[in-house]
């Protein structure tokens, strides 16, 4: 799982990837959610006329899925560092 101080520490790169996710909540959702949990979980109650059990267990979905991105984006970092060492030590 994601860590919200994480997401909260970079909310304007995450607020997109929420938007994506949900896209009826608001600009002015986003910024009252502002990267927090609970926040985030009370908006999408609200917003799509959830219990608070599905509303958890969506953002416990989207958890997973940005721990999948952010996984494979390091890979993808840590693969162009290596190209770029080899590339470097070749010349």
């Amino acid at each position: 799982m994601m860590n919200w101080d994480q997401i909260e520490g970079n909310w304007t790169h995450f607020r997109g990837k929420v938007r994506e996710h949900w896209g009826r909540l608001t600009d002015d959702d986003l910024d009252i959610i502002a990267g927090r949990r609970d926040q985030l979980i009370g908006r999408i109650q609200y917003t799509y006329g959830l219990l608070k059990e599905a509303a958890e267990a969506q953002v416990r979905d989207f958890e997973n899925k940005l721990k999948g991105f952010v996984d494979q984006t390091r890979s993808f970092v840590d693969d162009v560092k290596l190209k770029g060492r080899h590339t470097s030590a070749t010349r």
